[in-house]
């Protein structure tokens, strides 16, 4: 799995002319899901997303609370290309997970995202659709995380 973990002063996604999510303070998660991920990538991404320390603590000091110590919103949103590769000038998501599939991985991710925090604290988008996501970043402060099976893979890549 790969995320994009952006810190937010309020977040949400429309569809059409809806607005179907908003967060306030808190963290917005773009999700890709990879094609061999597994269970043990949905909890260590839920625990990233959840305890990354991007929070600054009571007394102002920056870098100490991830946004579940902070009692803070999460607001994610599906989104395959984050497995792109180029071919040329051409994307190619050959590495992203395929639709139904996929759907159902992130039901599991969103499921084990609300078990390990409040679900009232946790919004996402709506999978498949067109979406559009208004961010308004704090800092800004972006963090890129892949789970430990993606680590290895590009480690492999590099290696051969």
């Amino acid at each position: 799995m790969r995320v994009v973990l952006q810190r937010v002063r309020q977040a949400s996604v429309t569809v059409g002319e809806e607005v179907i999510s908003s967060i306030g303070r808190g963290v917005c998660v773009l999700v890709g899901i990879h094609k061999n991920d597994t269970q043990a990538d949905i909890e260590f991404i839920v625990r990233k997303v959840l305890n990354t320390r991007l929070f600054e603590d009571k007394n102002g000091k920056r870098w100490q609370l991830g946004v579940k110590d902070a009692g803070l919103e999460v607001l994610s949103v599906s989104q395959f290309t984050l497995y792109c590769e180029l071919k040329g000038n051409k994307p190619d998501y050959r590495h992203a997970m395929g639709g139904e599939a996929a759907e159902k991985f992130y039901e599991d991710f969103m499921t084990h995202l609300s078990k390990q925090y409040s679900s009232d604290k946790i919004k996402d988008g709506k999978f498949g659709a067109m979406m559009q996501v208004n961010i308004q970043n704090d800092g800004p402060v972006t963090i890129n995380i892949d789970s430990p099976r993606m680590k290895n893979e590009e480690n492999e890549k590099v290696t051969e």
